[in-house]
Protein backbone atom coordinates (compact mmCIF):
# COMPACT_ATOMS: atom_id res chain seq x y z
CA UNK A 1 0.00 0.00 0.00
CA UNK A 2 1.53 3.58 -0.95
CA UNK A 3 0.89 6.54 0.97
CA UNK A 4 -0.55 9.66 -0.24
CA UNK A 5 1.62 12.69 -0.35
CA UNK A 6 0.78 14.93 2.02
CA UNK A 7 -0.08 18.91 1.27
CA UNK A 8 1.00 21.54 3.54
CA UNK A 9 1.10 25.15 3.20
CA UNK A 10 3.60 27.01 1.13
CA UNK A 11 4.10 30.48 2.29
CA UNK A 12 5.93 32.96 0.16
CA UNK A 13 6.78 36.48 0.37
CA UNK A 14 7.68 39.26 -1.83
CA UNK A 15 8.70 42.79 -2.07
CA UNK A 16 7.70 45.62 -3.96
CA UNK A 17 9.31 49.04 -4.91
CA UNK A 18 8.43 51.84 -6.52
CA UNK A 19 9.03 55.33 -7.45
CA UNK A 20 7.76 58.18 -9.14
CA UNK A 21 8.23 61.98 -10.01
CA UNK A 22 5.85 64.51 -9.29
CA UNK A 23 4.36 66.44 -12.35
CA UNK A 24 2.04 69.19 -12.70
CA UNK A 25 -1.12 68.64 -14.52
CA UNK A 26 -1.11 64.75 -13.48
CA UNK A 27 -3.57 63.09 -11.11
CA UNK A 28 -2.30 62.16 -7.68
CA UNK A 29 -3.66 58.21 -7.83
CA UNK A 30 -2.92 56.23 -4.99
CA UNK A 31 -4.23 52.43 -4.39
CA UNK A 32 -6.65 53.52 -6.95
CA UNK A 33 -8.13 56.72 -5.34
CA UNK A 34 -7.58 59.63 -6.30
CA UNK A 35 -5.89 62.10 -4.34
CA UNK A 36 -6.52 66.30 -4.88
CA UNK A 37 -3.04 68.11 -4.79
CA UNK A 38 -1.34 70.21 -7.19
CA UNK A 39 0.79 67.22 -8.02
CA UNK A 40 0.72 63.98 -9.27
CA UNK A 41 2.64 61.29 -10.64
CA UNK A 42 4.69 61.18 -14.01
CA UNK A 43 4.84 58.05 -15.90
CA UNK A 44 3.29 55.42 -18.89
CA UNK A 45 0.56 54.49 -17.02
CA UNK A 46 -1.64 56.00 -14.62
CA UNK A 47 1.43 56.48 -12.41
CA UNK A 48 -0.15 54.90 -9.32
CA UNK A 49 3.34 54.03 -7.28
CA UNK A 50 1.39 52.26 -4.49
CA UNK A 51 -0.25 49.81 -6.92
CA UNK A 52 3.03 49.32 -8.81
CA UNK A 53 4.67 48.28 -5.63
CA UNK A 54 1.76 46.27 -4.35
CA UNK A 55 1.87 44.49 -8.18
CA UNK A 56 5.80 44.06 -8.00
CA UNK A 57 5.55 42.76 -4.60
CA UNK A 58 2.47 39.70 -5.49
CA UNK A 59 4.92 38.85 -9.03
CA UNK A 60 8.16 38.58 -6.69
CA UNK A 61 6.79 36.27 -3.95
CA UNK A 62 5.26 33.75 -7.56
CA UNK A 63 8.68 34.17 -9.14
CA UNK A 64 7.00 35.43 -11.94
CA UNK A 65 9.61 38.44 -12.48
CA UNK A 66 8.71 42.30 -12.49
CA UNK A 67 6.02 44.41 -13.81
CA UNK A 68 7.99 45.96 -16.58
CA UNK A 69 8.24 42.40 -17.86
CA UNK A 70 4.47 42.19 -18.09
CA UNK A 71 3.99 45.88 -18.73
CA UNK A 72 6.37 47.37 -20.29
CA UNK A 73 6.26 51.26 -20.46
CA UNK A 74 7.08 50.50 -24.29
CA UNK A 75 3.73 49.27 -24.94
CA UNK A 76 1.48 51.90 -26.16
CA UNK A 77 -1.77 49.57 -24.74
CA UNK A 78 -0.66 50.61 -21.56
CA UNK A 79 -0.68 54.83 -22.12
CA UNK A 80 -2.80 56.06 -19.16
CA UNK A 81 -3.70 52.12 -17.97
CA UNK A 82 -5.53 51.75 -14.72
CA UNK A 83 -2.80 50.35 -12.32
CA UNK A 84 -5.44 48.11 -10.68
CA UNK A 85 -5.37 46.31 -13.82
CA UNK A 86 -1.71 45.11 -13.70
CA UNK A 87 -2.59 44.64 -9.61
CA UNK A 88 -5.64 42.06 -11.02
CA UNK A 89 -3.16 40.53 -13.43
CA UNK A 90 -0.44 39.76 -11.01
CA UNK A 91 -3.17 38.25 -8.58
CA UNK A 92 -4.38 36.35 -11.50
CA UNK A 93 -0.84 34.73 -12.28
CA UNK A 94 -0.28 34.01 -9.17
CA UNK A 95 -3.92 32.29 -8.53
CA UNK A 96 -2.62 30.10 -11.42
CA UNK A 97 0.26 28.60 -10.00
CA UNK A 98 -1.59 27.75 -7.04
CA UNK A 99 -1.49 30.51 -4.65
CA UNK A 100 -4.27 33.01 -3.04
CA UNK A 101 -2.69 36.65 -1.37
CA UNK A 102 -2.96 36.50 2.17
CA UNK A 103 -1.92 39.52 3.39
CA UNK A 104 -0.53 42.99 2.07
CA UNK A 105 1.91 45.49 3.65
CA UNK A 106 2.66 48.79 2.59
CA UNK A 107 4.22 51.90 3.10
CA UNK A 108 3.81 55.43 0.80
CA UNK A 109 6.27 57.90 0.71
CA UNK A 110 5.69 61.25 -0.15
CA UNK A 111 6.21 64.82 1.24
CA UNK A 112 2.44 67.03 0.78
CA UNK A 113 0.02 66.19 0.73
CA UNK A 114 -0.62 64.44 3.90
CA UNK A 115 -2.69 61.38 3.26
CA UNK A 116 -4.01 60.24 6.65
CA UNK A 117 -7.55 61.33 5.43
CA UNK A 118 -7.08 58.92 2.50
CA UNK A 119 -5.98 55.69 4.43
CA UNK A 120 -9.29 53.84 4.85
CA UNK A 121 -10.33 54.58 0.78
CA UNK A 122 -7.36 53.53 -0.56
CA UNK A 123 -7.14 50.44 1.90
CA UNK A 124 -10.95 49.36 0.63
CA UNK A 125 -10.37 50.11 -2.85
CA UNK A 126 -6.83 47.59 -3.08
CA UNK A 127 -8.81 44.90 -0.61
CA UNK A 128 -11.40 45.23 -3.05
CA UNK A 129 -9.59 44.77 -6.11
CA UNK A 130 -8.44 41.91 -4.66
CA UNK A 131 -11.00 39.89 -2.98
CA UNK A 132 -9.26 40.41 0.06
CA UNK A 133 -10.91 41.43 3.69
CA UNK A 134 -10.00 44.82 4.58
CA UNK A 135 -8.11 43.45 7.53
CA UNK A 136 -5.57 42.14 4.69
CA UNK A 137 -4.87 45.20 4.03
CA UNK A 138 -2.18 47.55 5.22
CA UNK A 139 -1.45 51.01 4.19
CA UNK A 140 1.34 53.59 6.05
CA UNK A 141 2.29 56.90 4.97
CA UNK A 142 5.72 58.73 5.67
CA UNK A 143 7.56 61.77 4.89
CA UNK A 144 11.41 61.24 3.83
CA UNK A 145 12.10 64.35 6.39
CA UNK A 146 12.88 66.71 3.72
CA UNK A 147 15.97 64.51 2.42
CA UNK A 148 16.42 63.40 -1.36
CA UNK A 149 14.46 63.72 -3.77
CA UNK A 150 11.36 62.38 -2.02
CA UNK A 151 12.15 64.46 0.68
CA UNK A 152 12.27 67.56 -1.49
CA UNK A 153 8.91 66.86 -3.12
CA UNK A 154 10.47 65.61 -6.25
CA UNK A 155 9.74 62.40 -6.25
CA UNK A 156 6.96 59.83 -4.14
CA UNK A 157 8.33 56.35 -3.40
CA UNK A 158 6.44 53.08 -2.16
CA UNK A 159 7.10 49.64 -1.06
CA UNK A 160 5.28 46.80 -0.35
CA UNK A 161 5.30 43.07 1.30
CA UNK A 162 2.78 40.47 0.04
CA UNK A 163 2.67 37.25 1.66
CA UNK A 164 0.66 34.41 -0.32
CA UNK A 165 0.00 30.69 0.43
CA UNK A 166 -0.59 27.78 -1.64
CA UNK A 167 -0.97 24.06 -1.25
CA UNK A 168 2.64 21.94 -2.24
CA UNK A 169 2.51 18.09 -1.63
CA UNK A 170 5.38 16.95 0.03
CA UNK A 171 7.58 14.69 -1.51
Amino acid sequence: MSARPVSFPEIRTGLGWDVHRLAAGRPLILGGITVPGEFGFEGHSDADVLAHAITDAILGAAALGDIGMHFPDSDPRWKGCDSLLFLKHAQKLAEERGFRIVNVDSTVILERPKLKDFREAIRAKLAGALGLEIECVSVKFKTAEKVGPVGEGRSAEAQAVVTIAGEKAAR
